[in-house]
């Protein structure tokens, strides 16, 4: 694996980090350490896509999403955060879960990879909905379509939709 010649910290934030390298042949070049992440598509018995809505600072909007976080407990796998996430934010659970794929979220300037899975849920929540997310349910073909159309304006949830599509049914 290729190594910088030179790399300091230049900010520390409570989840994000920014270390300046230099590189032969670059100019110095700030790369911007985040921990790594789980989506997980969650899928009602009846091929509901389960999403949750919630606002986000950084665009200033309230985005439609899979429910995802950062693989932050020590230990932790993608697929245990995966799980958990989804159990945090919708208060439901899984009968079943798998692996569909991953992605590095913008490899230019971000070291951050994410995990994604789809998973078949339970008929009804066991827990919370997690503060100010609010549920939405649509049918997996219409949320495929849209994904095909660009009309899914958050990255992570277009590719699990994409991914998901080209698989066999989860049981």
């Amino acid at each position: 694996m290729a190594e910088p010649i030179s790399a300091r910290r230049v900010f520390t934030g409570s989840f994000v980090r920014v270390d300046l390298e230099e590189w032969p042949g670059l100019r110095p070049w700030e790369v911007v350490r985040l921990h790594h992440a789980a989506g997980v598509l969650p899928l009602l018995p009846d091929d509901r896509v389960l999403l949750v809505e919630q606002f986000r600072p950084a665009v200033r909007q309230v985005l439609t999403e899979i429910p995802a976080g950062i693989l932050d407990v020590d230990g932790e796998d993608a697929l245990t955060a995966a799980g958990r996430e989804l159990f945090e934010e919708t208060g439901y659970r899984h009968n079943a879960i798998e692996f569909i794929g991953g992605y590095f979220s913008s490899a230019g300037s971000l070291d951050q990879y994410v995990h994604l899975f789809r998973a078949r849920v339970r008929a009804q929540p066991e827990g919370q909905v997690e503060e100010g997310i609010t549920l939405t349910t649509v049918p997996l073909d219409r949320m495929v379509t849209a994904a095909k159309g660009g009309r899914v304006r958050d990255a992570m949830t277009a590719l699990a939709l994409l991914l998901a599509d080209e698989r066999p049914p989860l049981a």
